[in-house]
């Protein structure tokens, strides 16, 4: 017999057989709410959802009276499932008749026009799957975030149209249709109510930044309403970090310029008064715990500008003592009291017993090629250890700190017991490796050709692997570093370097080849304290010598050179020890830092001598963080107790060293052949200010004036030769610099004047370098 299909047919149930639905009335008001009651219910233009599940959604009870309200809800039930985009429910005398049409399915998402965001970074925002029911409610969510993540971008203008290819009567194709448009640049980022500092000095502190010369390669300039909230914080910590203790962002007013290409961004803020530190003070509430003890251990001192740093140092400060001396669970609580006709903030550190709350467990997901144990080693707290808020904050910085993880989360949460929580530690990996191929310039070497590998997470284990190879017209250089950070789970850094350097040196009539292998070992003697011990195997050999020593000095190179050369290859062992003393390891201090290092060297073996350096460096902001000053003297000695140095093993200044030289440029010298011999003293002193120009901030483009002065000499015994120079003579140059911070990497160009230089100096009026910071 012959069958309708299921899809076109019609389908009549009795009521015993699908719902019994009971006809009565009632009189609610004057008027009486109609109630229906039906024999037999039909279900058309269902085809793949079958009628239970329909009547399901409907969610009309077995036994209910149902009124015209009722029967409105149960076509919105049906509705809300979403696998309709039409339903009507009509009372057909004894029949109840529920009339659908089902929403298609999504064969294929397509993705048209669009250029600056790639297919898969759209794909990733959708919320509309294939294989999916289509809901027209879902494409104009995801329409409105492909919207937003062009905003994002900067392209506000950019048009994102759902177009819905039908395929057949039950599947259809999800087209986006991309319409890009320019970007909107913030045009211009502007303060008001700012008194202390300018707008100049407080668009750099944002993240964000406004339109310029770089903009198609620099991305900052777009508008971006996360990097703007970032941006905040910024402008907030910026503030009280100066003693601007209430300071407060108001409002950031953000505009469309009329043209729509360009945002006009105003953070209105009140500055407040700055504020010193006043009185400060320990009191305890604990027993066994001395506050002149614990007084003695803090860092804040009267008269300093208050800074929320410096007192959050102290309290980690105050807890770590307490933890040393057997205290546990003990908080420091800072009670401040203003003054504010002296504008002044009184703390007094309030030692105060704590919750007696116990970490349980740590608990680390996400983490699939970096090791557990890399993670723990960040924590000072383990299983069963007191639960310590600030401990734990610190570990997480230092686990950010590592960058190995593009995200990082800490967080506690209560264990089995009350008294007890777990640390959830979950991470999101990010590639740690590096390969690169290109071209280095520096004013000493000239062009040289480098390729290096590095990798700071190797194996996962935490341990650092690099390769660096450099081939220069005049110098070639190969070298291998391996560093393991955690020791045998301690806090001590094991180091092994090895690097190979040959010279061919157009400017000297000698080459020369060096082998260095140095192993080390590096650990903390205080909180800004490092120490580093180490052995190293040295092999050095001289070769290329030109000329023979009858020859004329025009001809041949230095007589010392070639007594050099005549001891062949030589191979020095040595011992040695590094101390660094760096302040901007506790971060107190914004404004200022202090850098200090000393080394020394011994010669053990054939080779006696002692190699001692030294350096010094501060740098401070003056003039509302306008102006940075930056000094710096480096020195050194090298003495050999039997024998006498090899041109390999003396001191050379460059131009990074004192600038305005050619590399080899100043000191000793032989007076016949003018070969730069180098020498077994050194002392450089060197004293800059870098400040703006006036240009807009966005250009990354400031000034800088320095002045250098420093000197060489002692080449030891030099029988035999007429050596220039070899006294302590100082040369004395001066310049100005322009520092242009760019997508390539922050360039710095030195113009310079000689001051007091000596005949045979080779100076250079111009120079080019990467620019460092302090």
């Amino acid at each position: 017999m012959h069958r309708t299909p299921r899809r076109a047919k019609a389908r009549v149930f009795k009521l015993d057989h699908v719902l019994a639905l009971v006809l009565g009335s009632a009189l609610a008001s004057p008027v009486a709410a109609q109630t229906y009651a039906f024999n037999s219910v039909a279900i058309e233009g269902n085809a793949r959802i079958d009628d239970a599940t329909i009547l399901a959604y409907a969610g009309i009870a077995r036994g209910e009276t149902v009124t015209a309200a009722e029967l409105n809800d149960a076509a919105q039930a049906i509705r809300a499932s979403g696998q309709f985009d039409l339903v009507e429910v009509t009372p057909r005398g004894s029949t109840l008749a529920i009339t659908v049409r089902e929403l298609p399915v999504i064969r294929a998402i397509g993705i048209e026009g669009n250029r600056s965001i790639r297919d898969e970074q759209i794909r990733a925002l959708l919320g509309s799957q294939e294989r999916r029911v289509y809901s027209p409610a879902q494409a104009e969510a995801d329409t409105a975030a492909i919207t937003q993540a062009y905003a994002n971008e900067g392209q506000v203008n950019a048009i994102i149209r759902p177009q819905i290819i039908r395929r057949d009567a039950s599947t259809v194709d999800l087209v986006f249709e991309v319409n890009e448009s320019g970007v909107s640049e913030i045009e211009r980022i502007s303060f008001v109510g700012n008194r202390a500092f300018n707008e100049g000095r407080l668009r750099r502190v944002l993240e964000t930044k406004q339109a310029g010369l770089l903009r198609a390669l620099v991305r900052r300039d777009t508008y971006s309403p996360e990097r703007l909230q970032f941006d905040r914080q910024l402008l907030t910590d910026f503030y009280n970090s100066r003693g601007y203790a209430d300071f407060q962002i108001q409002s950031v007013d953000v505009q469309l310029t009329r043209e729509r290409d360009a945002y006009l961004v105003t953070f209105f803020v009140q500055e407040g008064q700055q504020f010193r530190i006043g009185e400060t003070g320990v009191v305890s509430e604990v027993a066994g715990a001395d506050p002149a003890e614990f007084a003695a251990a803090t860092r804040l001192r009267s008269g300093q500008v208050y800074s929320p740093t410096q007192i959050e140092t102290d309290i980690a400060r105050l807890e770590t003592l307490a933890i040393r001396k057997g205290l546990n669970f003990v908080r420091v609580d800072p009670r401040i009291d203003r003054d504010p006709q002296g504008r002044l903030l009184n703390v007094t550190y309030a030692l105060v017993p704590g919750e007696r709350i116990f970490v349980e467990r740590i608990d680390i997901e996400g983490n699939t090629t970096t090791l557990d144990r890399v993670i723990r080693q960040q924590f000072r707290t383990v299983e069963g250890d007191p639960f310590n808020p600030r401990a734990i904050r610190e570990s997480a910085e230092r686990i950010r700190a590592l960058g190995y993880f593009a995200n990082a989360d800490v967080n506690a949460r209560q264990g089995s017991t009350p008294d007890q929580v777990v640390i959830d530690v979950d991470v999101v990996e990010q590639p740690t490796g590096s390969l690169s191929f290109g071209a280095n310039f520096n004013s000493d070497d000239g062009v040289s050709l480098i390729a290096s590998f590095s990798e700071d997470n190797f194996l996962g284990r935490g341990q650092e692997l690099a390769f660096d190879v450099s081939l220069g017209e005049d110098r070639q250089n190969f070298r291998v570093s391996f560093a393991e950070p955690a020791l045998l789970g301690r806090d001590l850094r094991f180091t092994f370097g090895a690097s190979y350097q040959t010279t061919d040196n157009a400017n000297a009539l000698f080459d020369t080849e060096t082998l260095r292998i140095q192993p080390g070992i590096v650990f903390p003697v205080s909180d800004n304290g490092r120490l580093g011990l180490f052995y190293a195997l040295d092999i050095t050999d001289i070769t290329g010598v030109q000329g023979d020593p009858p020859d004329p000095p025009e001809d041949r190179a230095s007589l010392l050179i070639f007594e050099d050369a005549a001891e062949g290859r030589v191979a020095t062992q040595s011992v040695g020890y590094q101390y660094s003393w760096d302040s901007r390891r506790a971060g107190l201090d914004r404004n200022s830092g202090i850098a200090l290092r000393f080394s020394q060297e011994f010669g053990v073996g054939d080779a006696n001598f002692v190699k001692t350096e030294a350096s010094a460096l501060a740098q401070t902001r003056v003039l509302n963080d306008e102006v940075t000053l930056t000094a710096a003297i480096e020195a050194g000695n090298l003495s050999y107790n039997d024998g006498d140095s090899r041109i390999t093993d003396r001191f050379f200044l460059g131009s990074r060293d004192i600038r305005g030289f050619e590399a080899r440029g100043i000191g000793p010298r032989d007076a016949d052949t003018d070969d730069a011999l180098g020498g077994n003293q050194y002392a450089v002193a060197r004293l800059e200010a870098q400040f703006p120009l006036g240009l807009p901030e966005e250009y990354g483009i400031r000034g800088g004036v320095f002045l250098d002065h420093g000197a060489i000499w002692d080449v030891g015994d030099t029988t035999g030769v007429n050596v220039l120079y070899d006294e302590f003579s100082a040369r004395t140059v001066a310049g100005v610099s322009i520092f242009w911070t760019t997508p390539l990497g922050p360039l710095r160009f030195n113009f310079t004047e000689p001051l007091d230089v000596r005949d045979r100096d080779r100076t250079k009026d111009f120079d080019l370098t990467i620019s460092t910071s302090f």
